[in-house]
């Protein structure tokens, strides 16, 4: 898919696990026109920060590519368990190519507490994160994943509550109901499915008459 790099290309750290804020790296994924918020080095640089991942060597143009890649490695397998669909083999195979460049955690004292050694490089950060998203999808944490209800966007999250319908109320919560409002107002109808026009010749302008 061609992606924009303009509209809409905030990183979002909402979606309640890194692996989740990776796929969140597109925004409008499934929509006629993504927007790329991975742009290039400062966004992996702020993202990986914002992850506590920033690895002890500083990230390139192919860790960017690395990053995107590792995105749509998962996405295939995330979208497959939300629509409770069997997962494609070849997906996996593509994630276990990832899993197998991670490196043993290594503990390291920090103010007196013990600590995990940053990574070495950024592909093992993004190693660390596939194994996240491996361990959600084939744990427990699958039941709770959930996804916004915005067909262009579908943004998966993790939704302890069950509730959570939008990845953003204020966004694709607010958009969807402005749509809902502009299709109604072209078909001409109103609450009760009975056309305006029709109210006003029939001297029932609230629609009561013929509800039983």
């Amino acid at each position: 898919m061609v992606l924009r790099k303009r509209a809409d290309p905030a990183l979002r750290f909402d979606a309640g696990a890194p692996w989740l804020d990776l796929l969140a790296t597109v925004g409008s994924a499934y929509g006629p026109a993504p927007v790329e918020r991975l742009r290039g080095v400062p966004e992996l640089v702020e993202w990986l920060a914002q992850e506590r991942l920033t690895p002890r060597e500083a990230p390139t143009e192919d860790d960017v590519r690395s990053a995107r890649a590792v995105r749509e490695a998962v996405r295939p397998v995330a979208l497959a368990v939300l629509a409770e669909r069997d997962v494609d083999g070849a997906a996996l195979e593509e994630l276990q190519r990832w899993l197998d460049r991670d490196e043993p955690l290594r503990v390291v004292p920090d103010a007196g507490v013990p600590a995990v050694q940053a990574p070495r490089t950024t592909t093992v950060a993004l190693a660390r994160v596939c194994r996240q998203a491996v361990e959600h999808l084939a744990g427990p944490e699958r039941a709770r994943l959930g996804a916004c209800a915005d067909d262009e966007c579908h943004m998966a999250f993790l939704d302890p509550t069950g509730r959570r319908r939008w990845c953003s109320a204020e966004g694709c919560g607010v958009r969807a109901r402005v749509r809902a409002h502009r299709a109604k107002a072209r078909t001409g109808r109103v609450d009760g499915g009975v056309p305006r026009e029709d109210r006003r010749n029939t001297g029932d302008p609230d629609g009561s008459r013929g509800l039983p």
